[in-house]
């Protein structure tokens, strides 16, 4: 009969997991990779991919804390976490920089038998030929893995608390890890009603909602950094 005092922790860890994808570095991170490339079809795919890429890390680090007593010291965790804000802003700023030099801009327009949008540069390209898939994805993967790596410190004290064995933690992760994945598709199928509407509201929109994105990565970004540095929680 299974343990219903395990069950419960593991209810409590899909919650969790679905949560803390709606951390603050999160929708930033998301917000802005679907600024770069908005569309209905693929907002959901992305948030698994950063989902996927997140619960890898998280694995592989909980395997090493849980199974080989790995320690993750404080120095080390405020180090991951510094990265996770220069990743911010490295986000938020490649996707200014893209905008202004190259003349990136948004529109409507037919490939593949369907109608879609997404950023793009015709100084680059004069067509609209492009791949969807492994381009849209493997950019969010190693962003959810950075994020991953980053808080798998606060995620192993919890789990060391909670579990009784190496199964029993690594069953802990995956379904934390669920629960985050479910959480950012969702999250990122919202974030992209604005960001896709705002192809149908004009240019100057789509540049204001884009901005919007964009600075609230870096400015996101630039808090975190500000406040380790200040010996405060990052959020």
């Amino acid at each position: 009969m299974p343990d219903t005092s395990f069950l419960s922790i593991l209810g409590l860890g899909f919650l969790l997991g679905a949560k803390h994808a709606l951390d603050a570095d999160h929708v930033a991170a998301v917000s802005t990779l679907l600024a770069a490339r908005p569309a209905w079809r693929t907002s959901g795919f992305i948030g698994f991919c950063w989902g996927f890429g997140h619960t890898a890390t998280l694995l592989l680090v909980g395997l090493l804390v849980i199974a080989f007593k790995v320690t993750i010291s404080e120095p080390v965790a405020q180090g991951l976490e510094v990265g996770v804000g220069l990743m911010l802003i490295f986000l938020g700023g490649s996707l200014v920089w893209t905008l202004v030099r190259e003349r990136w801009h948004v529109h409507v327009h037919q490939h593949e038998g369907s109608a879609h949008v997404h950023l793009h540069s015709h100084q680059l390209q004069r067509d609209h030929g492009h791949a969807h898939w492994l381009p849209s994805s493997l950019r969010p993967v190693l962003v959810g893995m950075v994020h991953g790596l980053a808080g798998s410190a606060a995620l192993m004290l919890l789990v060391l608390a909670a579990v009784r064995s190496v199964w029993e933690g690594v069953v802990y992760i995956l379904v934390f890890g669920v629960g985050s994945i479910a959480g950012m598709v969702v999250l990122g199928m919202l974030i992209s009603v604005p960001l896709v509407l705002s192809a149908s509201w004009g240019h100057r929109v789509q540049v204001a909602v884009q901005g919007l994105a964009s600075l609230g990565s870096i400015g996101i970004g630039l808090t975190m950094v500000a406040r380790i540095a200040l010996g405060s929680p990052p959020f």
